[in-house]
């Protein structure tokens, strides 16, 4: 199904290669190399896709403009002062700057569809549980998904059905058929579009009307298009990032310096060797997250914080799924903004954490979705345009965004 087809792979994909490493973006694992293979590599390979190389992220995947690596900054193809996006920004790019036809990278929070918006490519985060992270260095194991870059949705539906399925060796993934229920028209569409989304104070002006423009679209087409508030989106970031935090505190627990990785010690005792191990292979971001989600599982704040999170997110998946028992798509932005300036927000760590806060509800909720370029800014800069969609209907989302696709060419856009 993909031979020849060059395909990059993020740096947190297991791929046992001689020529290739697998670091997350860290220094805590400069060198290592896999002794295996991720189920996803695996399965291209057995396609006969050429794997072309792993691409730069954000240090083990936190972050949201790959500025975060040890191994310096990518920049934006679009303007080379500007991020990519993140954690996935290097699969981004080497999408839209045609270096591979189809890139792998990993969604927590909307770390394949940010960079996708920012980039003006198309990515999909595919339904928790229906692609195996096995052989996916974890961050927030509830949370992570792998996802899919291409310029054309069409092409992203057609990767997951090489990549998608059961896995024996990952505890979480479903023996669940994706639903082959296919697409008719768009009249038969329903779509609410979140008041929260296009009424926000918060977002760029242009983000919002390049949204309103493909709500439009959508209608003109025959859809019913509704605004609806919802009103539990202004916890989705604290309850992600408390939740997502606490996992990360718990999953890089392992990198201490005997496994693998990064060694260090000035005394001969373990403390020294955990401390300076992890002191010098650290960044200053993942450190950051460590202590926060060690302090939310601690004791006397455990029930306050990560078991609150707990009951806040199960109330969200109840309150999404009856949404869709009323509509077929909730459509929104993919980030509040463009693409930012590089170092603009680095220095103030919640405003980076806001750029999340259209995208982190897919994976709360478990669903899947989709960024497709919208109509860009005045600058040319990429908007990207999500679709959120039920459990399991990851191929009738595809298909949507295919089909909405086949009425634009924002997505032909090149950089250069």
């Amino acid at each position: 199904k993909l031979v020849g087809v060059p395909v990059s792979i993020k740096d947190n994909i297991c791929v046992n290669d001689t020529e290739l490493v697998n670091t997350c973006g860290s220094r805590i694992l400069g060198g290592y190399k896999s002794p295996y293979n991720a189920t996803v590599v695996e399965k291209l390979l057995s396609e006969d896709a050429l794997i072309i190389g792993t691409t730069n992220m954000d240090e083990f995947a936190m972050g949201s403009s790959t500025e975060n690596s040890a191994f310096g900054a990518t920049r934006n193809p679009w303007n080379n002062d500007l991020v990519p996006g993140g954690s996935s920004g290097g699969a981004a790019v080497s999408v839209i700057s045609n270096m591979a036809l189809l890139a792998l990278g990993s969604d927590t929070g909307g770390s394949v569809r940010q960079p996708a918006s920012m980039c003006g490519v198309t990515g999909v985060k595919p339904t928790y549980g229906t692609v195996s992270r096995y052989g996916l260095v974890a961050y927030g194991s509830s949370l992570d998904q792998i996802g899919i870059f291409a310029k054309r949705a069409s092409d992203c539906k057609y990767a997951l059905s090489v990549i998608n399925g059961y896995d024996l060796n990952e505890s979480t993934s479903l023996n669940v058929q994706l639903s082959e229920k296919p697409f008719k028209n768009f009249s038969s569409l329903r779509i609410c579009v979140p008041e929260e989304y296009v009424n926000s104070k918060s977002a760029d002006l242009e983000v919002i009307e390049s949204v309103k423009e493909t709500a439009n679209l959508l209608s003109d087409q025959g859809a019913l298009v509704e605004n609806q508030s919802l009103d539990f989106l202004k916890y989705v970031i604290p309850t992600y990032y408390v939740l997502a935090f606490a996992e990360a505190s718990s999953n890089l627990g392992r990198f201490d310096g005997i496994r693998y990785g990064n060694r260090n010690q000035i005394d001969t005792n373990l403390k020294s060797l955990y401390k300076f191990s992890r002191k010098e292979g650290f960044g200053q971001e993942v450190k950051r997250r460590i202590m926060l989600g060690t302090f939310v599982l601690s004791s006397g704040y455990f029930d306050q914080y990560y078991g609150k999170a707990l009951k806040v997110r199960a109330y969200m998946e109840k309150r999404v799924s009856q949404l869709f028992e009323k509509y077929d798509y909730i459509l929104g932005p993919v980030s509040p903004f463009p693409a930012f300036k590089l170092g603009e927000k680095t220095e103030d760590p919640l405003a980076m954490y806001l750029s999340d806060i259209c995208s982190v509800l897919a994976n709360l909720t478990r669903t899947p979705a989709i960024s497709i370029p919208g109509r860009p800014t005045k600058n040319g800069l990429p908007i990207g345009i999500q679709l959120m969609a039920r459990r399991f209907e990851d191929n009738h989302l595809l298909s949507t965004a295919s089909a909405i696709q086949e009425l634009t060419d924002y997505h032909l856009m090149q950089p250069f």
